[in-house]
């Protein structure tokens, strides 16, 4: 189902006039051309504009993934690895996760982006560059977004880390389970399963 059409108010251009510059960071979000290799998000009305992962970040995203594959399967579910837009609902502020878990019909805003509530789980892996926003940012913007469970890979964190965040209620998420990477931790519903972080042992290199 799609919410509503994501406007683009206008274009930056160089003759773009000093009346016509986007009010808010979600319309210079909107007003972006074309950004090849980079990836934009809006973090507490802040426009990020980042490059995209290096191989080392994208390999442990993609862990997620083949750890996933199963449970998804089973379930119809679909699953991203940092190639798709989500919403927040309520700010609508868009935010690239490191990894989504949606249901086929999950609701979006506009053509592309995810709304929130619609989602099962977003998972971010931690580098040098994001690390307060993914430590600090993001889990609240997730939680008042309507996001079950959100899943903090650390591999920067001494000693690394891997992080479960769920039950979210009023902005907060009020259940954390962090632990050493290459522990069991167990992801709540709507995942529901126990995930072995011995996987992402081998890829500590820095994302």
């Amino acid at each position: 189902m799609v919410m509503a059409s994501r406007r683009r108010p206008c274009r930056l251009t160089p003759e773009t006039d000093a009346t016509q510059l986007p009010a808010t960071a979600r319309e210079l979000f909107d007003a972006l051309p074309p950004l090849p290799g980079l990836r934009a998000e809006v973090i507490d009305e802040r426009l990020i504009v980042s490059p995209v992962s290096t191989p080392e970040h994208a390999r442990l995203a993609m862990l997620i993934h083949r750890a996933l594959i199963p449970l998804l399967t089973q379930r119809g579910w679909d699953a991203f690895a940092g190639n798709v837009d989500v919403c927040i609902d309520g700010p609508r502020t868009p935010v690239e996760p490191d990894f989504v878990v949606a249901p086929p019909d999950c609701p979006r805003w506009g053509v592309r982006e995810l709304l929130s509530s619609g989602l099962l789980m977003v998972a971010e892996v931690v580098s040098p560059s994001s690390a307060e926003d993914d430590r600090v940012k993001k889990p609240p913007l997730y939680a008042a977004g309507g996001v079950p469970v959100m899943l903090l890979v650390d591999p920067i964190a001494v000693p690394p880390t891997v992080t479960v965040l769920s039950d979210a209620k009023e902005g907060e998420y009020q259940t954390v389970t962090r632990v050493a990477m290459g522990s069991t931790v167990r992801i709540p519903d709507p995942i529901g399963l126990d995930l072995d972080t011995a996987i992402f042992s081998g890829s500590q290199h820095t994302p």
